[in-house]
């Protein structure tokens, strides 16, 4: 039985600001991202991805540039109509690929009208659709929790009109919404039903970890501890577990991933249980420092914590998170190491996620302090995608025909998308080549993995299916290696991709097989 498409799966995260603007105002949009579907399936020379996955794009005063919702059925007119969905809906599955859509059951906007009623009397119907309580003597808030962003401080926000308090773990314009209130579930839960009925393939979870949290201690916590940042809440379960309900009263084929933020694999892998989530963004191997030790323990310790039926899935960018050239550049060793952790994401079995710009090695832009707009820092790998050099297309680098609403990258004119589109040596054609290869290779994409040692300078795995057995090894060390790769069962293979475009690709011998400085290769090993 063949497994399920999101197992198979390379996502492509699509952060609509940034991808592509067809109205010329600076700021991209849903007609934009059709225009550019292209350059993700269905034509020569496209990238090869599976799926692509929505940030928000519903209407929004934009407090967290559109994780404050206001209306979770419809479309922001920054971004175009429900119409442009359906439309880029049908024009992805023309081309097959899935539609995964955002969405934030955390939270809401202040200017949601749910919210609007809740604050307007304590006797509303809709007071208890969000978290208010009381404060505490001297004018103090309910508790000590703190935003997750530093700059907003207190999670809570007293209004003044009632004299309560309500809760947003994130901006003050960001209301907790309560999921303890059966309306509240039931209406949200209908949410989903809108799109599904419209044709998405699957929902990205914002903060899953976080929904159904209540401000009173879990029993047994001791004082005021700072439950708030990292915790799994048995809320959090439950209202997956009923996400997942709604998911199978289709075709059985619609899938969930979560934003679950938790730096401990068995809790994470706790979502992973069966009547949960299909995929949870996992945020330790995102943090890795780059180590083949750190990474090695990463995967293995997720084989080992996993409950029967867990799917991995791997992801080193995404909109929250500076980008892989700069996170790792390490004197100017950026570029090489993030060719070489596309091999981590994309080899390692398991559903793998790409930022938009991955593909062309962008790193984060530089934005100076008076083009910064969030709140929490997170302009710079924000920053709009160069499709084309501006010495062709002028400033706005093909994104826009206006002024971007962040800057474009410095190395716009080296890395825009067309001018790697035909170099073979290019960040893009190395991609384009391992979506390929993953795509084409059951070993790749759904077979067993062994890992090998090697200490803190390799990490090395190796893949198998149907008979073929690849192997995956990846350089850390400071210099030029000659692994000792006894552990791959042949002593011989056929190199078919190395990161290094200097590389010559062909036979090899394991025993004199040596690896350049942060270059990794791929290895078809001979039969036994």
């Amino acid at each position: 039985m063949a497994s399920p498409w999101w197992q198979r799966a390379v996502v492509y995260q699509i952060y609509p600001r940034s991808f592509a603007d067809a109205s010329g105002d600076g700021v991209g949009d849903l007609a934009g991202v059709i225009a550019r579907l292209d350059h993700l399936r269905g034509a020569p020379g496209a990238l090869g991805v599976d799926a692509i996955w929505l940030s928000p794009f519903y209407p929004s005063p934009m407090a967290d540039f559109g994780y404050d919702v206001a209306d979770y059925t419809d479309v922001d007119p920054l971004f175009g109509t429900l119409a442009d969905v359906d439309r880029l809906v049908a024009e992805c599955h023309a081309r097959g690929l899935r539609v995964i859509v955002d969405w934030v059951p955390n939270h809401s906007s202040d200017r949601h009208p749910w919210f609007v009623a809740s604050r307007s009397s304590r006797s509303d119907p809709k007071r208890d659709w969000y978290v208010w309580r009381d404060g505490r003597p001297g004018g103090r808030p309910p508790n000590d929790w703190r935003s997750s962003f530093d700059r907003v401080g207190a999670a809570w926000t007293l209004d003044e009109a009632t004299g309560q308090w309500y809760l947003h773990k994130f901006t003050a314009e960001q209301p907790d919404l309560n999921w303890a209130n059966p309306e509240v579930e039931a209406a949200m839960l209908d949410t989903l039903r809108f799109w599904l009925d419209r044709g998405v393939d699957g929902f990205r979870i914002d903060v899953a970890h976080e929904v159904g949290s209540v401000p009173e201690p879990p029993a047994g916590t001791p004082g005021t501890e700072p439950w708030l940042r990292d915790q799994d809440w048995p809320g959090s379960h439950r209202v997956m577990g009923r996400v997942r309900e709604v998911l199978e009263e289709y075709d059985g084929d619609r899938m969930a991933v979560g934003e679950v933020y938790v730096f401990d694999q068995r809790r994470l892998t706790g979502y992973l249980a069966g009547d949960e989530l299909h995929l949870a963004h996992n945020f330790v191997f995102m943090n890795t420092p780059w180590s083949a030790r750190a990474f090695r323990q990463t995967v293995e310790e997720f084989d080992a914590v996993a409950p029967p039926g867990a799917w991995p899935s791997w992801c080193l960018e995404n909109h929250d998170h500076a980008r892989v050239a700069s996170r790792y550049d390490g004197g100017g060793r950026g570029p090489a190491r993030a060719r070489a952790a596309a091999l981590l994401v994309l080899l390692l079995r398991g559903t793998a996620f790409l930022f938009q710009g991955q593909e062309l090695g962008l790193p984060d832009a530089e934005v100076p302090p008076e083009r910064v707009v969030d709140v929490d820092g997170r302009d710079p790998e924000r920053a709009p995608i160069p499709w084309e050099p501006p010495s062709a297309a002028g400033p706005g680098a093909g994104f826009t025909a206006g002024e971007p609403w962040l800057p474009i990258v410095a190395d716009a004119e080296r890395l825009a998308a067309s001018v790697q589109r035909d170099d073979p040596r290019s960040a893009l054609a190395l991609y384009r080549r391992l979506l390929e290869l993953r795509a084409a290779t059951p070993a790749l994409h759904e077979g067993r993995q062994t890992m090998l040692g090697g200490g803190d300078d390799l990490l090395a795995w190796v893949r198998e299916a149907r008979g073929e057995r690849w192997l995956v090894a990846v350089n850390f060390a400071d210099g030029p290696l000659r692994p000792r790769l006894g552990g791959a069962g042949a002593p011989a293979g056929e190199l078919v991709l190395s990161t290094d475009p200097g590389r010559a690709e062909g036979r090899v011998a394991l025993a004199g097989l040596e690896l350049a400085r942060d270059e990794g290769v791929v290895v078809r090993l001979d039969r036994a």
